[in-house]
């Protein structure tokens, strides 16, 4: 492949590669169509990025790269096949070896760092998650989890710099069927935990599932765990992987995607319903009568589950969750740690705490993404949604339905998130001043109140009877928008906390406030 870069082209880039970062994650644009949005990852910016991963993995793991083993999966996106090409043509370069899986999901990407007879040294998911289909990413995994931003900031300047050595000879690259291997696991997990005392092998004989893979990487799941289980897939749909996503937005957040999910389940009168985001990594539910379970319900329910078998772990959700689920959870025994916005913080939170000695078995965002301690903390939704139809055969056992698990848990009666674009150049600074000052009215307000132990933004307790919620008032991790969140447990109720922020807002300078107006 052409992996020269012209002199101009390669100049400009070299003040750009950092731009690619998003977290702890890689994100560009793959393709033309969008105006606006120019191209700015490429298989000749990928080649370079196998470079830099490899160079940082061998000193990870203290190799050499020639006897580094590294395997790369795709999403549905059209980008994937070259990009996926330029990424593993860069990493032999370096003279690693290369497992292929083609079209895999993110957590199937990390357990081939962990499964016997794969063991690989690292691991590569080309994504971009639910984003439109002209963008594209990596996520980047070794045997200890996902690497944080730190480790992609080097990854990049390992690029960006371009001092590689490359080898005599390139690396080996073998396709493998590592879906499969991944599949398979879940299967028996399914089967171990129901331990269904006539039908082991397939304890989900009888249930009519349904899943809506969105045209993205989740279709396996249908065909290779839940028919291996005994499970009804028909009206299942979107699970032929499509770049285009001619359907919906494969996103568990998305309303015409829940929409979607809940249509199927209705039609078909089907059991239960999963949805996943495009790389697997997320999911969602619906219920016989085509109840959404996502957000606070998800939590709530995987929460029951996991407070089960481990009384007294603590649950580290992200900052919008809400005040009834805190009470669910304190209510069966559980500490509920509500952290920062992002993933992998919540993640992370969960695994400092629990090495802290702080029992932590449930990592949760409501966007979400899932991760357990006894899956390697790995935010995985077909795992999440095992879990769930674990409980779901067994509950059936005993006459129980699955959402009786969560019957006590008390939703707000309104909810409302308002995106608050932050106009000037230093956005970040600009969104913190605004915060502070909100922090010294709410001082002044006999029935607000902050919140205490808040990690993000400004939390605050609305205790007026026609009030009766709270709001939460944050940065965006990375866009110049300030999101506003509100709760209300009376009708009414968010538009008489929106009404009065908005007093406060409008005299706010740089920032546009247009989305919290009716």
């Amino acid at each position: 492949m052409a992996v020269e870069l012209s002199h101009h082209w390669s100049h400009h880039w070299s003040h750009h590669w950092q731009r690619l970062q998003n977290g702890s994650d890689i994100r560009g644009v793959a393709l033309e169509g969008v105006i606006g949005e120019p191209v700015n990852l490429t298989p000749e910016i990928v080649y370079r990025l196998g470079q830099g991963f490899v160079t940082w993995l061998a000193k990870k793991v203290d190799k050499v790269a020639a006897d580094l083993v590294v395997s790369v999966g795709r999403d549905s996106r059209i980008s994937g096949p070259a990009l996926m090409t330029g990424l593993a043509d860069g990493m032999r370069a370096m003279g690693a070896s290369v497992y292929d899986f083609a079209i895999a999901s993110t957590p199937a990407m990390f357990m081939s760092t962990v499964t016997d007879g794969y063991d690989c040294d690292g691991a590569i998911m080309l994504t971009a998650s639910h984003l439109p289909f002209n963008r594209n990413g990596l996520k980047f995994f070794t045997a200890q989890g996902g690497l944080d931003k730190p480790d992609i900031t080097e990854i990049l300047a390992l690029a960006s710099e371009n001092n590689f050595s490359t080898a005599a000879t390139p690396g080996k690259l073998e396709p493998r069927d590592f879906i499969s291997v991944y599949s398979d696991g879940l299967v028996q997990q399914i089967r171990q935990s129901v331990n269904h005392p006539e039908h082991y092998e397939q304890p989900l004989k009888g249930l009519h599932i349904v899943v809506d893979a969105g045209n993205g990487a989740g279709g396996f799941y249908a065909s290779k765990v839940l028919a291996p289980l005994g499970a009804d897939t028909s009206g299942s749909q979107f699970l032929e992987p499509d770049g285009h996503f001619p359907n919906h937005i494969p996103n568990p957040e998305n309303a015409e995607a829940m929409a979607a999910i809940r249509q199927a389940v209705l039609r078909h009168r089907a059991d239960f319903g999963i949805i996943f985001d495009t790389d697997v990594d997320r999911s969602a539910a619906v219920d016989s009568q085509g109840n959404e379970l996502n957000r606070n319900r998800l939590i709530a329910l995987i929460s029951a589950v996991v407070l089960r078998e481990h009384p007294g772990s603590t649950i580290v959700t992200d900052s919008i969750t809400s005040d009834g689920l805190a009470q669910f959870i304190a209510d069966l025994g559980g500490v509920h740690h509500r952290f920062k916005r992002g993933y992998k913080n919540v993640i992370n939170e969960a695994m400092r705490l629990d090495a802290s000695g702080q029992a932590s078995w449930l990592a949760i965002e409501t966007s979400g993404h899932g991760a357990m301690k006894e899956n390697y903390f790995l935010d995985d939704g077909a795992y999440l949604v095992s879990k769930l139809l674990v409980e779901l055969a067994r509950l059936r056992l005993s006459g129980q339905s699955l959402t009786d698990l969560i019957s006590q848990l008390k939703e707000p009666v309104e909810s409302e998130e308002y995106r608050l674009k932050i106009l000037a150049k230093d956005f970040k600074a600009h969104g913190m001043a605004v915060i502070d000052k909100l922090q010294i009215l709410v001082a002044q307000q006999a029935d607000w109140q902050l919140v205490p132990n808040n990690y993000e933004g400004v939390r605050v307790a609305c205790t007026a009877p026609e009030e009766d919620g709270w709001f939460l008032l944050r940065l965006s991790l990375h866009d110049p928008v300030l999101p506003l969140n509100i709760e209300s447990n009376v009708a009414g109720g968010v538009d008489r906390i929106r009404s009065r922020l908005l007093v406060f807002l409008e005299t706010v300078s740089d920032l546009d406030v247009i989305a919290a107006r009716r």
